[in-house]
């Protein structure tokens, strides 16, 4: 009775474990002026697409791109701003990352001059060589006079 209590209580440890994402999987957030504005972690939500709105007032801010590889160090790391009809209007290069997790950032103002301080709505785009056919991370909305994260 007794081991087979304690061959119970491993199974349900066991199981119990594996029901978490494993450690080091894919994913990625965005921040704004260092505040998580989204997060996608796990294949299913890999695929969910979401818009990030930018406006003038946050100019000065920076937006940042941290992509975990699966614990893997990124190499030939790009960001790339795309229009509606699949034309890049701005490319950022990275360095080779150095650790598994290294950011890549630039400044709202980059993204705002990429469409001439025109509202629009483009797509976000990483690649490297981990990744080389790319992922959309999200829309971006640029805007006059909104701040919002639509889910």
């Amino acid at each position: 009775m007794k081991k087979m209590l304690i061959s119970l209580l491993f199974a349900a440890v066991v199981t119990s474990l594996f029901s978490f994402s494993p450690i080091g999987g894919e994913g990625f957030e965005i921040l704004l002026n260092n505040n998580v504005i989204m997060q996608r972690f796990g294949e299913k939500k890999m695929n969910e697409v979401q818009s990030i709105h930018l406006t003038l007032q946050q100019a000065i801010q920076p937006v940042t791109v941290n992509y975990h590889h699966c614990g893997k160090v990124a190499k030939t790391r790009i960001i790339r701003l795309k229009n509606r009809h699949g034309k890049m209007v701005k490319e950022w290069r990275f360095a080779d990352a150095a650790t598994a997790v290294a950011a890549m950032t630039c400044q709202v103002k980059d993204i705002l001059h990429a469409n001439k301080g025109k509202e629009g709505t483009f797509n976000l785009f990483y690649t490297s060589s981990e990744l080389p056919t790319g992922r959309l991370l999200s829309l971006v909305v640029v805007s006059q006079n909104t701040l919002a994260v639509n889910k």
